[in-house]
């Protein structure tokens, strides 16, 4: 599941920007940013949560996590990889 502080019709055309995508996108955007700020990455001054991947495996336990400001981007192969290793 994919999660962004963004309203869904933000998110539905990042989807389809990348051609589709297999997985749901919740929208953390009202109460906004409720779960960004449970995991720690939602910028209160900013009104906005950084860019953070955090992968959590079927019993619910944080396998790997993954954070950076917003201008960064996260680096692709590397999630993939951990996301094999949750397989």
């Amino acid at each position: 599941m994919g999660i962004s502080i963004d309203q869904r019709f933000a998110n539905a055309a990042w989807a389809q920007s990348l051609g589709g995508i297999e997985y749901p996108l919740l929208s953390d955007f009202w109460p906004h940013g409720a779960v960004a700020q449970a995991y720690g990455v939602f910028r209160e001054k900013d009104g906005m949560s950084e860019r953070a991947v955090f992968l959590i495996d079927k019993n619910g336990t944080v396998r790997y996590v993954d954070v950076h400001d917003i201008g960064e981007q996260p680096d692709e192969e590397q999630i993939f990889e951990e996301l094999a290793k949750l397989a």
